[in-house]
């Protein structure tokens, strides 16, 4: 009899609001600095990306505003909701994000946390670039349109 294991799971936690408010031009994966019992909250899937963004701080790339839940399990040892985390980049993929954000109108955003086939934490990000409120509707009618297509090949 095999015993369910809450971290079983396929971890892929997903920032909805992200690709209909930016429009990506280009993306990364970059690893995380994690600290104690972060990546335990994380396989149980309770990470928060939608106000979440990046920031170079001297020369290095953080996540800013990334809630990762307390361990439920955890006592005394727990870590702290939200905090700067450091992403792991190459030296030239950070030189080149850091001066392609300093364009106008573009900025990095976290896109989807996922756990890589090694066990490691890894986040997606995208270089972005903010969408007009007629882009937002364009993308609105084309999703209906995707819809309604569906909904006649079922019927």
């Amino acid at each position: 009899m095999a015993k369910d294991n809450k971290f079983d799971k396929v971890i892929n936690i997903k920032n909805r609001k992200a690709s209909f408010q930016f429009e990506f031009v280009d993306t990364y994966v970059a690893g995380m600095v994690l600290k104690g019992t972060e990546i335990k909250s994380i396989r149980e899937a309770k990470v928060s990306l939608t106000e979440a963004f990046c920031i170079f701080l001297d020369g290095e790339l953080y996540v800013r505003q990334m809630h990762i839940s307390p361990y439920s399990m955890a006592a005394s040892y727990n870590h702290v909701a939200i905090r700067d985390r450091k992403l792991l980049l190459s030296k030239k993929e950070l030189e080149k994000l850091e001066t392609k954000s300093q364009e106008k109108g573009l900025t990095i955003i976290p896109v989807r946390i996922f756990i890589n086939d090694r066990g490691m934490a890894k986040m997606e990000i995208a270089l972005g670039r903010g969408k007009k409120t007629h882009d937002k509707r364009q993308d609105l009618k084309e999703k209906d349109a995707k819809r309604e297509i569906k909904r006649m090949a079922f019927d």
